[in-house]
């Protein structure tokens, strides 16, 4: 997933920002709302983490006014702000979930996951495919009742394609999913990345339509 993080504590950012990353996520880092407003009108975000207390605002009227104008993309507020009161306010205003500071990174990471699936319409990680056995909280696939090993960025376009179920993705989707900003693309990235997830995976798990993009296949 391509996430977008709202946090102005520079360690507590770095820390988060190195977690999520390290689960295979792409993560763009902002510390103020007036930058957050920009990413957020200029790229496709999958998940957004939401600090409260920022320093040109507070992040709840900033939440409500993306519900406000129909983006629908999934909010989970991170913040001190521990109280019941709190917790309702922000879920009224259209968050996903609270994550009270400080936190477990691991906590954050299943939380992530769980929404994130949520919003695909398919609450168990658990999937079957063809031969293949995929666990989306445990980002693990077996073949027959082998292990696959997927690199990062191979995992995070698989999991693109199984949230997305016959949709078509385009070329420029799945780069938004690999690369934040200021990151370098390879003009053939995806191509490559496609091609290795179909020798590990089976050449029917990703299927091309041509001028358009990619799809999930199914297993004949």
């Amino acid at each position: 997933m391509r996430i977008l993080l709202i946090e102005d504590d520079s360690v507590l950012g770095a820390a988060v920002r190195d977690q999520i990353a390290a689960d295979g996520h792409s993560v763009d880092w902002v510390t103020r709302l007036d930058l957050a407003g920009a990413a957020i009108r200029t790229t496709g975000f999958d998940l957004v983490l939401l600090d409260l207390m920022l320093p040109d605002g507070r992040g709840l009227p900033f939440l409500r006014s993306l519900r406000g104008r129909g983006d629908v993309t999934p909010v989970i507020i991170l913040t001190a702000l521990d109280q019941v009161s709190d917790r309702i306010e922000g879920l009224n205003a259209g968050a996903d979930d609270y994550l009270v500071k400080p936190f477990d990174l691991t906590e954050l990471s299943a939380r992530i996951g769980s929404v994130a699936r949520r919003y695909a319409g398919n609450p168990n990680p658990l999937i079957s495919l063809g031969g293949l056995e995929i666990d989306l909280a445990a980002r693990s696939v077996t073949l027959g009742g082998r292990p696959v090993t997927l690199t990062a960025r191979e995992w995070v376009l698989f999991e693109a394609f199984l949230q997305r179920p016959g949709q078509v993705l385009s070329k420029a989707q799945l780069e938004e999913r690999l690369y934040t900003f200021g990151d370098g693309v390879e003009s053939n990235a995806i191509e490559v990345h496609v091609s290795r997830l179909r020798k590990k995976l089976g050449a029917w798990a990703i299927k091309t339509e041509w001028g358009l993009g990619y799809r999930l296949g199914k297993p004949s």
